[in-house]
């Protein structure tokens, strides 16, 4: 391709919407440009990356004997009812009407449009297991877009749905499925962590996680060096810390506090550690229209997944109770607790169980509770309700557990039978019943695994496309195209890359030289050759962008090394 012929749209400056690197790599560089918030258009050389990307997917897709079709992004609203998450789904669920005043939705995902695909093609067991994909937009009303392509409204994902006769022939689909996405990752350069993971608004038994390391990841990765154990922060356990539990059980002390109410101001004001002191968090279910007081240690955050996952509910059904919702019950903002409270249902944090004579609010203004003890003052639920911290104990081996932050670029589910099920999807079996096929979902966020690809590959200047995804593999740059012979140098390795599978671009724009470099610096080309005075002599100077080394070559190495690179691929 030459230059003069290209839609090459870099920008100088960096725009005020865009934060990350990728973000303003992909922007400053000309591959995307927003639409309007949380939506972009693809100019061609994003398009170029983005269709690399998708096929090195498709490649290992088809490897494991994967079945590529394409569906519609618009959903109908009886398909969601039947799978029973038209209302669970949330208000990220785009809905819109046709004009006869039938309800749809834009997909975030499409597991009910896969299982009614093979419920109505697919009914003998001699057709299973099978593995089916799709690469497609998907659509999230997400509540505040950012970082480009990270969070978006409108994306790209590769979603794959397998269909097995039992649990153990789903393991089977499940870790194919996840030797793929080794690949994939592999094959893009990344650098990742698989977690545990919860399920989430998918749903079923079991899910992993593909983490991309990066400092501006929107997850924390909790992770043993020893063990191996990693998981996200919304699964992540650790060993219980076995912190005051050994005292003598002492009488329970009400003691005047006058305007302290956060964790810090209460345990100063009465001289004692912040993790004597129990956080009383009132939240309200407003489906099931009941307050559930959730209790974690002093110096511990609630882990709001872990509340949710416990009561069977979803996400967005939980929110903070207001001032209003904690009067109607007897207490006070700032005083909340468990002691003398009815109506109500009280989740413990396992910690906090095991603590004696910890202090908690008075339901009253200004007034706190002292040596208060689980099970004599308070009952409820006890489970693991905190977020797990960089320090605490691995829940295998007792190790410190570290923390990282990553991009979620994949996640794989066991769903079983969540929506066979409800949805019929069955088969017949040996003696002529009908049972339920055992699905798994597999999804890679296609344009997030763009951005996280330039989030661990570039510097000051610009983009540093591994060769598989880059635009184009090559660029040459003659210093003058007016040069007679460093046009001819340059249109003569331009036609023999070219004839050679080399996908290659010829600067024959009329520009300056560094501005030339800065444009294809920026967009991350892997290969530069610039054509200068030493042309006449067969010499050219050869850079890789990846390192950034400059080295003087002859025509035909510089031709050579591109070459082999590529056929390596």
């Amino acid at each position: 391709m030459k230059a003069s012929k290209m839609l090459i749209a870099t920008l100088k400056e960096t725009p005020n919407e865009a934060v990350i690197s990728s973000h303003i790599l992909l922007l400053r560089a000309g591959f995307i440009r927003k639409l309007v918030a949380g939506v972009y258009n693809y100019l061609p050389l994003g398009l170029r990356t983005l269709h690399k990307i998708e096929n090195i997917i498709r490649e290992e897709m088809d490897k494991k004997d994967c079945l590529e079709i394409l569906s519609s992004a618009v959903q109908p609203k009886e398909l969601w009812v039947e799978s029973g998450r038209w209302f669970k789904y949330g208000p990220e669920l785009m809905r819109l009407k046709d004009r006869h005043d039938r309800e749809f939705c834009l997909g975030p995902t499409h597991e009910e449009i896969f299982t009614d695909l093979i419920r109505s093609e697919l009914k003998s067991k001699k057709n299973l297991p099978m593995n089916i994909y799709q690469i497609q937009t998907k659509y999230r009303d997400e509540f505040r877009p950012r970082f480009g392509l990270m969070r978006s409204r409108e994306f790209i994902m590769k979603d794959a749905y397998s269909f097995d006769l039992n649990n153990e022939g789903l393991d089977k689909s499940y870790m194919q499925m996840h030797d793929a996405y080794c690949k994939i990752f592999d094959r893009f350069g990344l650098n990742y962590k698989i977690v545990l993971a919860d399920t989430g608004a998918i749903g079923g038994t079991g899910s992993h996680q593909f983490m991309a390391l990066s400092d501006v990841g929107e997850s924390d990765i909790i992770y043993c060096d020893k063990c191996g154990y990693a998981a996200d922060q919304e699964k992540a356990e650790s060993k219980v810390d076995l912190y005051k539990t050994d005292e003598e059980i002492l009488d329970v002390e009400e003691v005047y506090t006058p305007n302290q109410k956060s964790i810090e101001e209460v345990s100063s004001f009465l001289g004692v550690n912040a993790k004597d002191v129990v956080k009383s968090l009132l939240y309200k279910d407003y489906i099931n229209d009941r307050l559930i007081l959730v209790m974690v240690r002093g110096d511990r955050n609630v882990n709001e997944i872990k509340v949710v996952n416990h009561l069977n509910i979803a996400e967005h059904e939980m929110v903070l109770a207001t001032e209003k919702d904690i009067e109607s019950i007897g207490s006070i903002e700032g005083f909340v607790s468990p002691v003398g409270l009815k109506d109500i249902t009280v989740l413990v944090d396992e910690e906090v169980s095991l603590m004696k004579n910890i202090v908690v609010g008075a339901n009253k203004k200004d007034y706190h509770l002292k040596n208060v003890n689980f099970n004599r003052d308070f009952t409820g639920s006890v489970g693991q309700f905190r977020n797990t911290e960089e320090g605490d104990l691995c829940p295998i081996c007792g190790q410190p557990l570290k923390n990282e932050r990553g991009i979620e670029v994949g996640q794989i589910f066991k769903l079983g039978t969540k929506y066979s099920e409800p949805m019929g999807c069955t088969y017949q079996d040996d003696d002529g019943k009908l049972k339920p096929m055992v699905m798994g979902c597999y999804g890679i966020g296609v344009t997030r695994t763009m951005s996280s690809i330039i989030e661990q590959n570039h510097d000051e200047f610009g983009i540093k496309w591994p060769l598989n995804v880059a635009p184009y593999h090559c660029v040459i740059v003659p210093i003058s195209f007016k040069d007679e012979v460093q046009k001819q140098v340059a249109i003569s390795m331009y036609e023999e890359l070219k004839a050679k599978g080399v996908e290659v671009i010829l600067d024959d724009r009329d520009e300056r030289p560094g501005f030339k470099f800065k444009d294809w610096e920026l967009i991350g080309i892997p290969y530069i050759i610039t054509v200068g005075r030493k042309a006449n002599e067969g010499i050219v100077e050869f850079k890789v962008r990846a390192t950034n080394i400059k080295e003087e070559k002859t025509i035909e190495e510089a031709k050579n090394i591109v070459v082999t690179a590529v056929n390596e691929l």
